[in-house]
């Protein structure tokens, strides 16, 4: 066996798996090592205008549009009465044949769609391979020791390894790197409903937001095969109250709070499973150090109010990819070459991050900005379309007359100094 490569990408979700693409493509070696066995179960469904781009450049378009996965065009937002805003058309904002349709995806399909392209196009994929440790030579990271399916343990090697492992971020958590946001912690429950309400014709597969009273918010995400992936977010304190901590209980007490989720919900079942997940959001300091580079939820993980998980991921793993072939090709992987790379990314978060932080403002809405600056509109649907790389200077100059936004955090650059040994 032939151990040594030109990538090493630790996860085989969708950034790791368009990273494979990416570098597999060029006719790089790349090896990709995902824990699990696929197709595995994953949260996080919805697609935003802007995953348009880098789907397109892994050459996806043609089977997305082919896939039974339910199209969306718009999002809407209803009040805890039971009041629905107007849909808001991607289409009224972007080319109907590009960005303004997207799907919501079953991540289980999805994902093993994305693992298997990077497959076809040459990455080599170990499944149920647990990363146990990054190897180093001196301050560089040279690879990786893992447990193969055998119980082996075998170590690869590579001038680059790729830390695509979510939410759970193994390099970043073994070096020391993860801070919490300071204010975006929330708790999530949710489960899935089989024949639940949904609406009809073009509005069948819209994102609906539904407002819990002054604390949280339902999703409501419809799937193919009949299937709706439902949940709400709010602080902990709030959803645990009275003592509360079984996930089902918790999850139906919330539902009579919004009239809308409860008769779109009076129809269907729950498929019987419930989960629960909390601390929404981090950042890493450093998007990676000599040898190493994190993408997706390993470099930043944003509360999941406006979607834009995914189309990080996907847009980490293109961007990545592109920058590690000419890594390659100039044998130059000094963390200094990737600082663009970071600031691109954290840009795109940083203007996520502030709109999400106005959704949680109490007493704040959107619309109050739209009606004093009828222009925002169309701001404030790029960014929430995934637009993340303009310069938003004068909507948050316009938003901040209604609500105190944050600071773009001093966080993500390459750590260029001896990193913490990673464990």
């Amino acid at each position: 066996m032939n151990n040594n490569y030109d990538a090493l990408i630790i996860g085989g979700g969708p950034a790791g798996a368009s990273a494979a693409s990416i570098l597999a493509e060029f006719g790089h070696r790349v090896l990709v090592l995902e824990r699990e066995k696929f197709p595995r179960y994953h949260i996080g469904e919805s697609l935003i205008p802007f995953t348009y781009g880098p789907l397109e450049r892994l050459g996806l378009i043609p089977q997305m549009k082919a896939s039974c996965f339910q199209k969306k065009y718009s999002v809407v937002f209803v009040q805890p009465d039971g009041r629905a805003s107007e849909p808001f058309y991607f289409f009224n904002r972007y080319d109907r044949e590009t960005v303004a349709e997207t799907w919501q995806v079953l991540r289980s399909e999805f994902d093993q769609m994305l693992l298997d392209h990077a497959r076809g196009r040459g990455a080599e994929v170990l499944e149920e391979t647990e990363v146990k440790e990054l190897l180093r030579e001196d301050d560089r990271v040279t690879g990786v020791r893992a447990r193969l399916k055998s119980g082996e343990v075998v170590e690869f090697r590579a001038p680059i390894t790729l830390d695509c492992t979510g939410k759970e971020a193994f390099s970043t958590v073994r070096n020391g790197w993860r801070m919490k946001d300071p204010y975006l912690n929330k708790v999530a429950v949710w489960t899935y409903y089989r024949g639940s309400k949904r609406e009809s014709c073009i509005d069948e597969g819209q994102t609906t937001v539904a407002f819990v009273p002054g604390k949280g918010w339902f999703w409501h995400i419809p799937m193919h095969n009949d299937m709706v992936s439902v949940g709400v977010v709010a602080e902990g304190k709030y959803l645990t109250r009275d003592g509360v901590k079984d996930p089902k209980a918790i999850f139906h007490r919330e539902v009579g709070e919004n009239l809308w989720i409860k008769d779109h919900l009076a129809t269907g079942a729950s498929t019987g499973d419930y989960y629960v997940t909390s601390e929404y959001s981090f950042h890493s300091r450093h998007c990676g150090c000599d040898g190493l580079l994190l993408l997706g939820d390993a470099f930043a993980f944003l509360d999941p109010v406006f979607s834009s998980g995914l189309m990080l991921a996907l847009k980490s793993g293109v961007m990545a990819g592109e920058e590690i072939h000419r890594a390659l090709l100039e044998k130059d992987f000094s963390p200094a070459r990737f600082a663009d790379y970071a600031t691109q990314m954290r840009q795109g978060v940083e203007n996520m991050r502030k709109l999400v932080y106005a959704f949680y403002a109490p007493n704040f809405s959107f619309k109050d900005v739209i009606m004093k600056y009828p222009d925002a509109a169309g701001e404030i649907t790029d960014c929430l379309s995934g637009d993340v790389n303009k310069d938003f200077t004068r909507l948050w100059d316009r938003i901040r007359e209604f609500v105190p936004l944050p600071d773009d955090l001093p966080v993500g650059q390459p750590r260029t100094s001896a990193a913490t040994p990673a464990k």
